[in-house]
């Protein structure tokens, strides 16, 4: 996925350098985060009640109550005890900004207070409780990390509203605030010095602000099957990064009317390959279930089964490189019935 050097044989000396370096700074990291024990349950689930407040219309696919259909999932599993639930705390300013430039918090903060009924950056609708949501997604996304990066659990998953994946750094829109997911990838690095992450992203829709987040960053290997044409209209497969970044973008498009045949190929054909020479040392997924057949928001074609398959996949890529660390982030998925199915089937595989 990096740019290779002439093959002379200083390159090759300075190659082989790095290549042991990178060795060891992933194993010392497995080694350093405290394995959970085997007595306990391994996966965390973060779910707070202040994602309900984010109300953007009565008639709007973005509602409430996504996440009570989820949280039904969630509750359920505790109860047979397959994770744990946690609430999570807030996010930070300092943890915002990690992503989002100043002007934009604030440009939020102030939207929201004045009343607003849409964010003047985009296509997202906002009310009164639109920042305590907010903040609680993206702080789901860094508790999940302190979780899975201090050995508390193996694996963590956030049920959170708003969705992420379309806000950049100065821009929140199409539905998103925040961008949970980078903010999560970015206080990682910060806090515990993981500098080698994977996101893979198989929402039916592009991941424009995370691809935007790490366009030249280089310590994220970002992987997005996506419907195409749909919204927002970027992702094409030529989209693949620049300066520290390049080749670390890795965008694989479909008509739609794509299923399992195709998500669950890329997935296998490209991301598992990018993810030995990348060799992350922590995987998350951008977890979009607008992907599913049936949803009013996008047309591929994927099953509870696909989306338990595709869950296999990145756990196991998980494994061999990351010491078993995944944090699922909620995004898309806007048929209730089936939002609230095939989340069952990805959890099914992650708590396994």
């Amino acid at each position: 996925m990096r740019v290779r050097h002439p093959t002379f044989p200083l390159a090759r000396q300075v190659c082989s350098r790095r290549t042991f370096l990178r060795e060891t700074s992933s194993t010392l990291l497995a080694l350093a985060a405290p394995q959970p024990r085997p007595d306990v349950v391994t996966t965390r689930a973060f779910y707070s009640s202040a994602s309900l407040q984010h109300k953007p219309g009565p008639d709007h696919p973005e509602s409430p109550t996504r996440l009570d259909r989820v949280a039904t999932v969630v509750r359920e599993l505790e109860r047979r005890g397959r994770l744990t639930l946690v609430e999570p705390r807030p996010a930070t300013e300092e943890q915002l900004l990690l992503v989002h430039s100043p002007l934009y918090v604030q440009k939020v903060r102030a939207e929201v207070a004045a009343g607003h009924r849409t964010l003047s950056t985009g296509d997202t609708e906002i009310s009164e409780g639109s920042l305590t949501a907010a903040l609680a997604a993206a702080g789901a996304a860094t508790s999940a990390v302190d979780a899975v990066m201090t050995g508390r659990a193996r694996c963590a998953f956030c049920a959170v509203r708003p969705p992420g994946h379309h806000a950049s750094g100065a821009r929140g829109m199409g539905f998103c605030v925040f961008n949970n997911i980078a903010v999560a990838a970015r206080y990682a690095r910060r806090q515990y010095g993981v500098d080698r992450i994977l996101i893979a992203d198989w929402d039916v829709h592009h991941g424009n602000g995370t691809q935007a987040v790490f366009w030249r960053d280089g310590s994220v290997l970002f992987f997005d099957t996506h419907q195409h044409p749909w919204y927002p209209g970027t992702g094409l497969p030529e989209e693949s990064g620049e300066g520290n970044g390049r080749g670390l973008i890795v965008n694989r498009p479909f008509p739609a009317g794509a299923g399992g045949r195709e998500i669950l190929g890329a997935f296998r054909q490209v991301l598992v390959p990018a993810a030995e020479r990348f060799k992350p040392q922590l995987v998350m997924i951008s977890a979009g279930f607008d992907s599913r057949q049936g949803d009013p928001l996008g047309r591929f074609t994927l099953t509870d089964r696909d989306f338990a398959e595709l869950t296999d996949i990145v756990v196991g890529i998980a494994s061999l490189h990351a010491g078993g660390r995944v944090i699922s982030v909620l995004e898309g998925g806007y048929s209730l019935d089936g939002l609230q199915q095939a989340v069952n089937a990805h959890l099914d595989r992650l708590t396994a």
